[in-house]
C-alpha cells in the first residue's frame, strides 16, 4: 500500500509541474517575447546567425528551406521544422522563373549555348508546284476552210514536231476554186489589169495558204487539190483534233502545238508567307527526276488570285528547257529567297521555343543560370530565326536541352504563385508570413492577441483521452483536489 501511494504522489508531481510551467512559465516568456525578449537558446542561436564573419556577404532575408515561399526578416528558429532559418544571398535570390544549373549537370545534359547575331537576312520560303508549258509558245494550226482530212502525217498526241513539218493536207472545195480564181486573175492582169489578181490572191491568204504555197502556185499555174498545212514551231502536239477522213470546219483546230523549249513551274506560296515573296525573286528548284541537280530561276509573275482551298498564292518562274527535260506534269521543290533586311538579330531556329500563343527562348545569363525570355520572332531562312524583339546582340542562348530548363521554369514559377495564396491567407501581408517569428515574435501569427490562449488549445492536457490518469486518480477533477492544499486528499477512499 505505502509503494502504491508513493507512485501515485509521484505522478501527482509530475503533473503538477507540467500544469504549473503551463498555466505560469510559458505565459510569462511569451509575454517577454512578445516585447522583444528572446530565450537563452535563441539568443545563442541568434547571436550566431547574427554575426558573419568578416568578408561574408549579408543576407538578403532567411527561409526555410520546405517552406522558401516564405520570407523573414531575421534569423531563429523554423516555425515549420526542427531547424534554424537558412540565410539566402544576393546570388541565391533568382529571378522569377530563373533556373540554377551545376556545371556537371550542364555536361551531363548537353546543353549548348549560341550567340544572339546581327546582320543581312533573306527570308527563305519553302514551297512545292509543278512544272508547266509554257502558254505563252502554243500555237493552234485549224482550217478557215471547210473540206476534209485526206492525208493525216501525226497522229498521236505528245509527237514531236519540227517547224515546217507536214501535218496534214486537207481537200477544200473553196480553196481549190479560190486557186483557179486567182490563176485566170494572173492571166487577165497580164493586159495591164492586176487588181483582180491582188484581190484574188488577198482572197487565198484569207482561207489559209501561205506566202509559199501562192509563190508554188504562181510557178507552176497548177491549183493543188489538197492543201498542205505545216507545223509552225519546234514542239510536240498537245492535242490532235482530226483523224483522216475527218470533216473540218472554218475555225475548228485541228492541231494544238506546243514549244518547250522554255517551261513555266508554278509555285505554291502559303498565305502567310506570300508576303515576302515579289516579283524577280530569286529560285532555286529541285525534281525528284533530277537527284542533285538544281535548277535557278526567277520569279516572273504572282498571280492576282487566292486559291479559297488550299490558302495558297501560284508564283510563276520561267526556265529554260534545251534538252527537254522538264515535262509537263512533274513534281518540283522550290525555295524561294525574298528580300534581304539589311542589319537584323538572329539566333538559331532550334533555339525557340513555340508554345502556340508564344515563342520563348532560353537565355543564358551566367554562372549556371537560365532564364525564359518572351521573344516576337519574324523570318526564318537556313536555320536561323529572326529576331524582331526580346533580345540584344551578344547574348546566349540555349540552343539544345531548352525544352528540360523550360518545363522546369515553369514548374517552378507556378509553385511560386501557388503559394502567394497561400501566404495571402495566412493573415501575413505581403507573403512575410514569418516576419516576426525570427524575431522573437513566433507566436504573434496565433490565433487571438493572448499567446497562452492558442497553447493552451494545444495543451499536452488535451490530448489525454476523457477518462484522463488525474481524473481517475481523483475520483473528480484534479484541480479541485489540489485547490484544498492537501495532494492526497483525492486519495481518500
Amino acid at each position: 500500500m505505502k509503494k502504491l501511494g508513493l507512485i501515485v504522489l509521484i505522478a501527482i508531481i509530475a503533473v503538477a509541474a507540467v500544469i504549473g510551467y503551463e498555466w505560469f512559465i510559458r505565459p510569462v516568456w511569451f509575454a517577454d517575447a512578445k516585447d522583444g525578449a528572446t530565450s537563452p537558446a535563441q539568443d545563442l542561436s541568434t547571436t550566431e546567425s547574427e554575426a558573419p564573419a568578416s568578408g561574408e556577404k549579408k543576407p538578403l532575408y532567411w527561409h526555410d528551406p520546405m517552406f522558401p515561399q516564405q520570407k523573414f526578416d531575421k534569423p531563429g528558429p523554423s516555425p515549420f521544422m526542427d531547424m534554424q532559418l537558412v540565410p539566402v544571398y544576393e546570388e541565391g535570390a533568382d529571378a522569377e522563373g530563373t533556373v540554377s544549373i551545376s556545371p556537371r549537370i550542364i555536361q551531363n545534359l548537353g546543353i549548348r549555348t549560341a550567340l544572339v547575331e546581327s546582320g543581312a537576312f533573306s527570308q527563305e520560303v519553302d514551297v512545292v508546284g509543278s512544272v508547266q508549258a509554257n502558254e505563252r509558245q502554243i500555237e493552234v494550226v485549224q482550217s478557215r476552210a471547210s473540206g476534209w482530212v485526206e492525208r493525216l502525217h501525226v497522229r498521236a498526241v505528245s509527237d514531236s514536231v519540227k517547224r515546217g513539218q507536214l501535218l496534214a493536207e486537207v481537200y477544200a472545195p473553196d480553196l481549190l476554186v479560190a486557186q483557179e480564181e486567182y490563176l485566170l486573175a494572173l492571166n487577165i492582169a497580164q493586159g495591164g489589169n492586176d487588181v483582180l489578181a491582188r484581190a484574188s490572191r488577198a482572197r487565198l491568204s484569207l482561207l489559209g495558204l501561205n506566202d509559199a504555197q501562192i509563190r508554188k502556185l504562181e510557178n507552176t499555174r497548177e491549183p493543188q487539190r489538197r492543201v498542205a498545212f505545216y507545223s509552225p514551231l519546234n514542239g510536240i502536239v498537245a492535242e490532235l483534233g482530226v483523224r483522216e477522213g475527218t470533216e473540218v470546219k472554218p475555225g475548228m483546230a485541228m492541231f494544238n502545238l506546243v514549244d518547250l523549249s522554255t517551261v513555266w513551274v508554278i509555285a505554291e506560296i502559303p498565305e502567310s508567307q506570300a508576303g515576302s515573296i515579289g516579283a524577280d525573286s530569286s529560285a532555286e528548284i529541285t525534281l525528284p527526276a533530277f537527284p542533285g541537280r538544281v535548277f535557278k530561276g526567277r520569279v516572273d509573275y504572282i498571280y492576282p488570285r487566292l486559291d479559297k482551298a488550299t490558302r495558297t498564292l501560284e508564283a510563276r518562274i520561267v526556265l529554260k528547257n534545251p534538252n527537254l527535260k522538264l515535262k509537263p506534269g512533274m513534281y518540283a521543290d522550290i525555295t524561294l529567297y525574298g528580300e534581304k533586311t539589311a542589319d537584323t538579330l538572329t539566333v538559331p531556329t532550334e533555339a525557340v521555343i513555340k508554345t502556340g500563343r508564344r515563342s520563348v527562348v532560353i537565355l543564358a545569363t551566367g554562372e549556371g543560370k537560365f532564364k525564359p525570355v518572351e521573344v516576337k520572332t519574324g523570318m526564318e531562312a537556313g536555320g536561323k530565326t529572326q529576331i524582331v524583339d526580346g533580345l540584344e546582340k551578344g547574348q546566349k542562348v540555349v540552343a539544345s536541352g531548352q525544352f528540360l530548363i523550360d518545363s522546369t521554369s515553369s514548374l517552378r514559377t507556378a509553385l511560386d504563385r501557388l503559394a502567394e495564396p497561400e501566404a495571402a491567407a495566412s493573415g501575413t501581408p505581403d507573403g512575410q508570413t514569418g516576419k516576426g517569428m525570427a524575431g522573437g515574435e513566433a507566436m504573434e501569427g496565433m490565433k487571438g492577441s493572448d499567446p497562452t490562449k492558442g497553447m493552451m488549445d494545444r495543451s499536452s492536457m488535451k490530448g489525454m483521452p476523457e477518462s484522463g490518469s488525474m481524473k481517475g486518480m481523483t475520483g473528480g477533477d484534479s484541480k479541485k483536489g489540489m485547490k484544498n492544499g492537501d495532494p492526497m486528499q483525492g486519495m481518500k477512499p
